[in-house]
């Protein structure tokens, strides 16, 4: 009776995600189910195989869905329940996909650094490879020659230093906007997450193609891209049928893959206005046609990059759509997010608040606006914003790694293709690590001769990851998040509206979000009112 029930509700899940008048979509699914009954009865004995072949303890689960229906919504808690039962290093069987969990620096320190090429790969989602052009990303990119390229092109030229001074004028005209907008809505409740999205979008879009459109073709863009970001990102985070029984992949049961291809063809369909326009704008320039040169942005760098690259391991038209993807979708949520976090966490502290504030008015001064020159200067807001990446860090388990062959981490086997992820938001709450780990301390990070940083070589602080696979824009996130923080507690009070409430309750997902959007109350703190034109 027990298998019949699994096996009928097996069916009802997938079900739902094909089109029920496609008799092809009918038989193939009754065919894939005769072959999961059978495999019903033949799991015992796979499960009592790979007991016996050095893998890591976990918690129980059932013949053919493993741990699946046992999955917690939120999964960084629920991994860091189990990791304290089953010990720092445990496995999941998600369907027949093995999922590794990794919870303690030492191992972190293993998977990213000692076995770093090892793990340098990623177990890319269905759904994941349609948005990235097939997986033509940095994110997803196996790693090889054209991952390194990729990396080059980011890090070393496109997200240097000098690369982000040269378009730092037109972040400053995003933020600046944003700091406006909320003085003329000064005394009403706004969401902050909300406009920090937005800000946060314009200010990714104006230094990839700042100089290329303008006005209301600009604001415009910016609306359709929040609508199709926020379809990509629930995509993402729905479980899809194809990543837990490769044998199903191809089929698409949930038309997960189908359903990707909408929000691609917008994207790519804006991209090739946008390139085609710099493309114009360029061959005008070059003919002495146009009075006015372009601003620089990061569109017209990589255009040349294209024509100009290495012939042995090019960049292509594919690849440089999908730079332009993982720019506009990976920079947004986790950047806005990140500043929503830190205002709601100085707001139910507000000592912490006023710290940053005097701080502020000491190094920038009441009668100026913070500029991106003053953040070296900055220190006990740098303090906030690693700690609120210590309590929320904007991926709470990273992006999973996919080991490319077999090895042996914690003295446990880890095989080849397995699904590898890292927890770091329990390692950043372990309280053999951290004092008071649950606290809303910024003042851990001043209070040592130590410097933690966001390079990824300390195990016990590691928010934008390690090894080859770190995040590729961290020196862009650290200055967006420092900047548009910086800009808004130095020019506003904030308060909660009437009634309200504070609520630091996280919602797990793709990237870490606040489970109710922070609603809060600006109120001008600067004098003179020509500061916020």
């Amino acid at each position: 009776m027990a298998t019949s029930n699994t096996i009928s509700g097996i069916w009802s899940w997938w079900w739902e995600g094909t089109n029920q008048q496609d008799e092809f979509a009918r038989s193939t699914l009754t065919i894939s189910l005769a072959v999961l009954a059978i495999a019903w009865y033949v799991w015992p004995i796979v499960k009592s195989k790979s007991s016996a072949s050095g893998l890591p303890p976990g918690p129980r689960g059932l013949p053919l869905v493993g741990n699946l229906p046992f999955l917690d919504p939120e999964l960084h808690v629920y991994f860091a329940k189990l990791a304290r039962v089953h010990g720092p290093i445990f496995k999941l069987w998600l369907g027949n996909k093995l999922g590794i969990v990794i919870s303690s620096p030492a191992l972190a320190k293993e998977v990213l650094k000692d076995h770093d090429t090892t793990f340098a790969n990623r177990d890319v989602p269905a759904a994941a490879r349609v948005i990235a052009y097939g997986g033509s990303d940095i994110v997803w990119t196996p790693y090889g020659p054209e991952w390194r390229m990729l990396r080059k092109v980011c890090v070393r030229e496109m997200l240097s230093g000098a690369s982000l001074d040269a378009v730092y004028a037109l972040r400053r005209r995003e933020v600046r906007a944003t700091v406006s907008h909320m003085y003329k809505n000064s005394g009403v409740p706004i969401n902050v997450g909300e406009q920090m999205f937005l800000t946060v979008m314009n200010v990714i879009t104006s230094m990839l193609w700042g100089g290329t459109l303008k006005g209301e073709e600009r604001t415009s863009l910016g609306a359709e891209f929040r609508q199709i970001v926020n379809e990509i990102t629930e995509l993402l985070g729905k479980p899809n049928v194809s990543d837990f029984f490769s044998g199903l992949a191809r089929f698409d049961l949930q038309g997960m893959e189908r359903q990707m291809k909408g929000p691609l063809a917008r994207f790519d369909r804006i991209f090739e206005l946008i390139i085609d326009q710099r493309l114009k704008i360029d061959r005008e320039e070059a003919e002495g046609k146009s009075s006015e040169k372009g601003s620089r942005d990061f569109l017209q760098f990589l255009l040349k990059m294209k024509d100009e690259g290495d012939s042995k391991t090019p960049l292509t038209m594919t690849h440089l759509k999908a730079l332009l993807m993982d720019m506009v979708v990976g920079g947004t949520d986790t950047t806005s997010n990140t500043v929503e976090w830190a205002i709601a966490e100085m707001m139910q502290k507000p000592e912490t608040m006023r710290k940053a504030q005097v701080e502020l008015e000491a190094v920038v001064g009441r009668d100026n606006i913070v500029e991106e020159s003053h953040i070296p200067k900055l220190h006990y807001l740098e303090a906030v914003v690693k700690e609120v990446l210590r309590l929320h860090p904007a991926l709470p388990l990273m992006v999973p790694h996919c080991p490319s062959q077999t090895c042996t981490v914690g003295g446990y086997t880890v095989p080849k293709g397995s699904r590898v992820f890292v927890n770091v938001w329990a390692v950043h709450r372990d309280p053999s690590i951290w004092s008071n780990p649950s606290e809303f301390d910024p003042g851990r990070f001043l209070r040592t001769d130590y410097k933690w940083d966001f390079s990824g070589n300390d195990f016990h602080y590691f928010p934008f990851g390690s090894g080859r696979r770190i995040c590729a824009g961290i020196t862009m996130a650290e200055r967006m998040v420092m900047y548009s923080l910086g800009s808004l507690v130095h020019s506003f009070e904030w308060r909660l509206p009437e009634g309200s409430k504070g609520d630091l309750t996280e919602k797990f997902g793709i990237v870490m979000k606040k489970a109710t959007p922070l609603i809060a109350i600006p109120t001008p703190r600067l004098s003179n009112p020509e500061l916020y034109a």
